[in-house]
């Protein structure tokens, strides 16, 4: 293939197909929201790769210029950095037509994982959890990438709907859902099939779904809560009989379930207004034996070093990111765009919320890892392709024909449920009306 042909196959590739003549320039949008989320990502990124280091490199550790794990996390940040790039230039309605194949492929791999009798060369069991695919130089994660597959499913499949408007409409949504949180809550991973339900909630409020009945849903599942702890199983449970202890004052478990948390708190407290040194803190974590320091509980070190301003800045970073990703589903005037780059930061967003929770102590431990700084490779490099996704939509103009975003007049069932009749609110110009559906 000649230079000019590879060179049209990738103009054709970044419009999404076709043959117009039309100009680049006219096809993709240089200056746009997009960037905000990648220049938060690598900020992220980079201190994820020091606190890390910081976590596991303790002062004997001289002779070592940086951890091994930290080394390795560099190396998954500067292949997630490609991954961005890769996913960002073709047209996302090339990528989002294969949405389908993607989510059942990740949901054959989570059956893989639950298949008795796997051997452990093929489904890695860490922490009783089998959430691992043994790839030889390093072990992934299917259910990172399921968010991703999820995410673009969904989309795909409420773009041109009106259906979840009425409360049996929301069925089908759930019920895609449903089967992934299934088979991640049976590995055990209670904490990632966590993240699948606020997305959902997202996509469907930005696609217009009423208030009221996902209000009616979120207070069945409350009431219903109860009897789930029945389910649970023990290690689940004890970390939320934990949680209440602390809450009550009680640190009879510090050094049992709540261990821990109790761990974190303190780190999180050493650090006080402005953090410590860089040799104070690695002496501070080496001896206050925090587990899961470069996972589950980075979030501690980074405050232990850099204090409380340092603990906001991050969660502004975050911040940043989502809205960056917002702005970019603002400026969308395509449902299927619209609805990825809401999904995505509903992902990140509750990720943030519950892992921040678990080390302030007011979330059980339920195993959620700190977006782009937690060590894995699965998840950091999950976190910069949902950042290429963003980017992508914001890139590129939306691809004829297309229907515009969805934007409802109105709440009040007439004849037909689907053309309410009574106007309500005021239009803000992003998922229909300012006042409650």
């Amino acid at each position: 293939m000649s230079g000019s042909q590879i060179s049209t196959r990738l103009v054709q590739l970044i419009r999404g197909g076709g043959r117009s003549n039309e100009p680049i320039s006219k096809a993709i949008k240089v200056i746009n929201y997009g960037w905000i989320p990648v220049i938060a990502s690598l900020l992220l990124s980079l201190i994820g790769v020091y606190a890390i280091d910081l976590g596991l490199r303790t002062d004997t550790d001289s002779t070592q210029m940086m951890h091994s794990i930290a080394i390795k996390q560099l190396i998954f940040m500067v292949i997630g950095l490609v991954a961005c790039v890769v996913i960002a230039l073709p047209h996302y309605k090339l990528v989002t037509s294969f949405a389908w194949l993607l989510f059942y492929m990740f949901l054959g791999l989570l059956v893989l994982l639950l298949i008795p009798g796997m051997p452990r060369s093929v489904v890695v069991v860490s922490h009783g959890a089998r959430s691992w695919i043994n790839l030889g130089i390093t072990d992934f994660q299917p259910s990172e990438i399921m968010k991703i597959a999820f995410v673009l499913a969904v989309a795909q499949y409420m773009r041109f709907r009106s259906e979840h408007r009425r409360f049996k409409g929301l069925i089908v949504p759930g019920i895609i859902a449903a089967v992934p949180v299934a088979l991640i809550t049976v590995q055990p991973d209670l904490g990632t099939a966590s993240l699948f339900v606020p997305a959902l909630f997202a996509m469907l409020i930005a696609a217009g779904a009423r208030l009221r009945h996902l209000t009616l849903i979120v207070l069945c599942a409350a009431m219903a809560a109860p009897i789930g702890y029945q389910f649970m199983k023990p290690h689940q449970k004890s970390r939320i009989d934990g949680l209440i202890k602390q809450f009550q004052g009680d640190t009879s478990t510090d050094f049992d379930i709540t261990f821990q948390s109790s761990r974190a708190k303190m780190l999180i407290g050493a650090g006080q207004v402005t953090g410590m040194s860089d040799e104070t803190t690695r002496a501070m974590v080496r001896y206050n034996a925090l587990p899961e320091r470069e996972n589950d509980m980075i979030f501690a070190i980074v405050v232990a070093r850099f204090g409380m301003l340092g603990g906001l800045a991050l969660l502004g970073l975050y911040a940043m990111w989502v809205y960056g990703a917002l702005m970019v589903a603002a400026s969308c005037r395509e449902p299927m765009g619209r609805l990825i780059t809401v999904g995505i930061p509903a992902f990140i967003a509750t990720q943030v919320v519950i892992n921040v929770g678990m080390n302030i102590g007011v979330v059980p431990i339920i195993g959620i890892t700190l977006p782009f700084l937690s060590a894995g490779g699965s998840s950091l490099i999950t976190s910069w392709l949902m950042t290429g996704l963003i980017v992508n939509v914001a890139l590129h103009r939306p691809k004829p024909p297309y229907r515009s975003s969805f934007e409802y007049d109105d709440d009040d069932y007439g004849p037909d449920p689907l053309k309410p009749t009574k106007p309500y609110g005021r239009s803000i110009g992003f998922s229909g009306r300012a006042f409650t559906r």
